[in-house]
């Protein structure tokens, strides 16, 4: 049996951009990506912490070192600058592996420093 497990976890990060006129997903600083062992085209589930919204899309890199996240096209509308947002990736494993597994957990530094 598979399940589906947290593999990823960046807790606390700010918004630092929303660009309705894009294409879809979620820009992510490069160092964040590594830190949480993320990788480009990765589903991820978005949880804003000031006004509720949930919802899923995909990373692309964002620039290194500039403590970029940017929520791009439609899920624009569902961010303002400024808010404080959990990033999730999950990993789908076996029952028993998942029971050992463990998640990398990051926590960022004021400006999305790892």
């Amino acid at each position: 049996m598979l399940i589906e497990i947290m593999k990823s976890k960046l807790h606390c990060v700010t918004v630092t951009e929303a660009n309705l006129n894009y294409m879809g997903s979620i820009t992510i600083d490069e160092d964040l990506m590594d830190a949480a062992n993320l990788i480009a085209g990765e589903k991820v589930q978005v949880l804003d912490n000031n006004n509720g919204e949930r919802f899923e899309t995909y990373i692309i890199k964002g620039e290194r070192g500039s403590g970029c996240i940017c929520l791009n096209g439609a899920a624009a509308r569902r961010v303002q600058v400024g808010d404080v947002v959990i990033i999730i990736s999950y990993a789908q494993m076996d029952f028993e592996e998942a029971k050992t597994f463990r998640p990398t957990v990051v926590f960022p530094r004021e400006g999305n420093k790892v």
